[in-house]
Formats: C-alpha cells, structure tokens, sequence
C-alpha cells in the first residue's frame, strides 16, 4: 500500500499540469484526464472459416468418425479449405454427380431416349406376319412423364394410323438394348423388393413401382386385404395378413426373394386401423409394360394371335431383325429434364439407367472405332467411359472408384478432391448452368428442401445430397458472403450420432452455411492444391 500512495502522489504534479494546460487551450481538464488515464479497447479477432469448421469437425463426439472435405474457388481454382481431402470415403448419393457427368459427356443435354415398337416386316392389308416387339431403349420416364402418360395408348394409336388390324404372331417385349443385369453391381439383396431400388431395365414403366395398402378386415381373425396400384402389377402373392384385435401392435411383414415373383405378406394388422401403406418394385417391369401395350391393342381394335412374351439379358431376341422397321415410336423429355429429375429426387432409376445409356453408347463408339471388345456389360462400359473422362479432367483413377449409377453400392469411393474438381469442370461447361440448377437447391425443392432455411444458405446452395447408414455427404456449389463462386464437397463416414446430439445431417448444413457466409482472405489453407492436375476447361 505504501508503494501505490507514493506512486499516486508523484502522479498529482502531472496531472496539475495537464490541467493547467487544458486550461489555457480551452481543453476540460476532465477530458484530458480521460484521454490521458484510458487506453483504446482492443480490435476484436474473428475466427476464420478454417477454424470455424476445425472446431465442429473436432469435437470428441466426431472421434471415432471420418471427415473428408474440399472446397475450392471456381475463379482461380484455389483450395478454400481442405480436410483429409484426398482421403477415399463413402459417397452414397454424391456418386450421382459422376453419373450426370458421364451422361451429359456421352449423350448431350438434348437426347431423347426412344421406347419403339418394331417388327421385321411391313404391313400388308392390315395384317403383319410375324412377332410385334415392344423394344426399350432406357427410358426411365415413360409412363410418368406429361407426355407419355398414355404410352400404350399412343403406340396402339400410331399403329392402327398405318392400318394395322391383325398380328399374325407374339407380342414380344424386348428389355436386352441393356447388356446388364436388372440390378447395379454392389446393391444388397435386402434392398431389392424396395421402391428405391427397382430394376434397371431398358423398358421401365411408372418407375417400376408398386403402391400397395394393406386394410384390416372386418373382426378379429378375417384376413386383411391387400390392394395393388397398378392393379395386377404383382401378379402372384401369398397374402396370409390377418386381422387382429382393436388397438393390437401391427405388424405387417413384406418379402420377396431376390429372381422370384411371389410376394409373401404375413403378420396382422389391428381392426379398425388406419390403412397401411407401402411403395414396392416391380417385380417385372416389362411384362407389365407389355401386358398393357396388349390391352391398348385391343381398345384400338386390333387383333393379337399370339402369346405376350419378355426376353431379359442375357438371352437375346432371335425375332429382333438386324434391320428392324420402327412403327411406332414415344420419346422422353431431353436428357438435361431427365437429369433434373433425378438429382432433385435422388431418383436411383433414373441414374442407373443413365450410366447404361452412357454405355451403350461408348460401347458402340469404341466397337466402331477398334472392333469387338468381346463381352463387358453395358455398366461397365459406363464406368469405363466415366474413368476416361476423369482422366482427361485430371483426377486419377484412384481417387474415384464408383462402380455403378447410384451411390447404393457401398464398395463406391471418391475423394473429397476428386468430387470438388469434378464439380469445377461442369460448372465450366456449356450446359454448367443448367446442372447448377438441376440439383437441389436449399431450403427451396429436392432433397433440400426442408434444409438451411432462415440461413445464408437458403437459395444459394445447390447440392447433391448422399446418406445411408453411418454415411452422411452433400456436395455442390455455393455463393460466399464476398460473391466468390465455391465448389465444395463435405463427407462423412462412420459416424452414428450418440443420444443427445443433432443430427448428422445438421453438422453438415452448418459447414454449408459457413461456406455461405464466408468472406475469405488468402490463407495457408489455400496455398496446397487439390489434385496435382487441375481440370482442363
């Protein structure tokens, strides 16, 4: 105390002279004290971007979890932030985005993708000798597209227009323009009676789903009735559904073994309950689809002698000419729609179809050019071509291992990079702006919809969503506080989170906001690129 009394005395001369000084320039000798006695506050530090996402990512919850993320500026390139970026992870449906890819490299935003009907002769006085054959060619939009609604209808209809009366032969419907299995390599077994995992045939119809509601019967032991739309569209079910006393558990089970057309129902479901309802895949989408062009025949009044017949990869159609004359033909929406469609919805048929077409076509283009390949499937040639166009962007081969259309195969990998750059290069295309939109859009449609609203994000992140167990991922494009245009991709894996804390899906919408309300600054975060080769333009 003696030290601070003999400090404050030395301290009083000053201050009479300060006062003194004030007073003959006209100063309160208050504020000079002020300015004299209180230092100006600090500046205050905000946290960069980098250490706003290090400190979510690196929370202990995370510790047994996998975070991969790369964003990089679509200007110049540069890398904005990157975590284990060049780390293989699980991309669920982010492996879509190397689908659209492939496709819009090998068909272009404009194909429309013919559903034919074929045979090898021409209409004589009404009456064609031979096969009539429903030839698919991967639409996976006929039937719920506007414009194909009446598919069946408008077959029928060109064919009676060119005087068809009477087919002296079978109704043949054709699904091998595919030289594929029905399902995408990798998908399991125990998905493949869903509505998510329908076949992937050359001639689909109503998306190759089934609507089915079970309704209790009437008193306790009466079976239950199952309903089917479309109608039929199942043909053999085993229905051994009861009803069960009001206010029991219901418990309806539904199995069907993956190449058998029965679908068993068994279980109970409680008197007087609400109606239970479940989305199936169709077990055979072409005999459905030829069993309704039979019945559009017969509206428009002409004759079938035959049987309805189906051919599946990988026999071949020994009727199916080599030249075959088109009589009727229906086209999808162009490719881009299609695209748009399923990005929007994560809309595996739609995808999975794609990368067949995709093959097909690099299929012919490379038998043309160097001969018989001998046998690779119409997925592999997909893949095959989407690995060439990886390459020529400058991402290798061993930073993208996607084995079908989807993101349903688990033996799928990419890097956080790979999937950054392969978004740079579309951004850079001319139909960029179009895919922009064709994702999903935040807060506003898609799979997005419900996401980052009342945030910097809401209509300004357009992404790929992608989740399935313990698999959580989102990657797209993203306007910054500053107006820098990013291309971004966030991944993680292996995390279930435990009780109590948000959702998976909630950690990586909050990265995406703070990409959206980022204001960058050139930092140590940047100076590493992403691949070793960039993308070409």
């Amino acid at each position: 105390m003696g030290s601070q009394k003999y400090a404050a005395a030395r301290r009083w001369p000053v201050l009479l002279g300060l006062a003194l000084a004030a007073l003959s320039l006209g100063t309160p000798v208050v504020a000079a004290a002020q300015n004299q006695a209180i230092p100006a506050p600090p500046a205050t530090v905000q946290p960069t971007l980098a250490e706003q996402i290090d400190s979510l990512i690196s929370q202990p919850r995370f510790a047994g979890a996998d975070w991969g993320i790369a964003v990089i500026s679509l200007s110049n390139g540069r890398s904005v932030y990157s975590h284990h970026a060049d780390q293989l992870f699980q991309p669920a449906s982010t492996a879509k985005l190397f689908t659209a890819a492939v496709t819009l490299s090998q068909l272009g935003p404009d194909y429309r993708i013919p559903t034919r009907v074929v045979s090898g002769g021409e209409i004589r006085n009404g009456k064609l000798d031979g096969p009539l054959i429903l030839y698919g060619m991967g639409d996976p939009t006929l039937g719920v597209d506007p414009a194909t609604l009446r598919w069946a209808d408008q077959l029928a209809e060109q064919l009676a227009a060119q005087g068809l009366r009477h087919v002296h032969g079978d109704l043949i419907a054709d699904t091998t323009y595919f030289a594929s299995p029905m399902m995408g390599s990798g998908w399991e077994a125990i998905d493949l009676q869903s509505w998510f995992a329908v076949p992937a045939t050359a001639l689909s119809v109503g998306e190759n789903q089934v609507d089915l509601t079970v309704t209790a019967g009437v008193g306790a032991g009466a079976p239950a009735e199952l309903r089917f739309d479309p109608a039929n569209a199942i043909p053999s079910v085993a229905n051994e559904v009861i009803t069960s006393a009001q206010r029991t558990h219901n418990d309806v089970n539904l199995y069907r073994a993956p190449g058998d057309g029965v679908l068993y129902a068994f279980g109970n479901i409680a008197a007087k309950s609400p109606a239970q309802n479940y989305k199936l895949a169709l077990p055979d989408p072409a005999q459905f689809a030829g069993r309704l062009l039979q019945e559009a025949l017969v509206r428009r009044g002409i004759q079938l002698d035959g049987k309805l017949l189906t051919v599946h990869w990988p026999r071949r159609d020994t009727f199916l000419p080599a030249q075959p004359r088109t009589l009727a033909e229906v086209l999808s929406p162009p490719i881009s729609e299609i695209l748009e469609r399923g990005l929007k919805r994560s809309q595996n048929l739609y995808l999975q179809n794609l990368l067949l077409l995709a093959g097909v076509k690099a299929q012919a283009d490379t038998e043309q050019r160097e001969g018989s390949m001998g046998f690779v499937t119409s997925e592999r040639w997909g893949i095959r071509a989407m690995h060439q166009l990886l390459e020529q962007i400058g991402i290798t081969p061993a930073a993208s291992l996607i084995e079908e259309g989807t993101g349903l195969s688990r033996r799928n990998l990419a890097t956080p990079n790979a999937m950054a750059y392969l978004l740079a290069f579309l951004a850079k295309q001319p139909y960029g702006p179009a895919l922009v939109e064709a994702l999903p859009i935040a807060g506003v449609d898609g799979t997005l919809q419900w996401r980052m609203r009342n945030t910097p994000a809401e209509n300004n992140v357009h992404a790929k969503t992608g989740s399935m167990s313990f698999v959580h991922c989102l990657a797209g494009y993203v306007t910054s506080g500053d107006g820098e245009r990013l291309a971004f991709a966030i991944m993680l894996n292996n995390y279930d989170p435990p009780a109590g804390a948000p959702s998976a899906t909630r950690d990586i919408d909050q990265i995406a906001v703070l990409l959206a309300g980022s204001r960058h600054a050139p930092s140590s975060a940047s100076s590493a690129p992403a691949v070793a080769t960039h993308p070409a333009n």
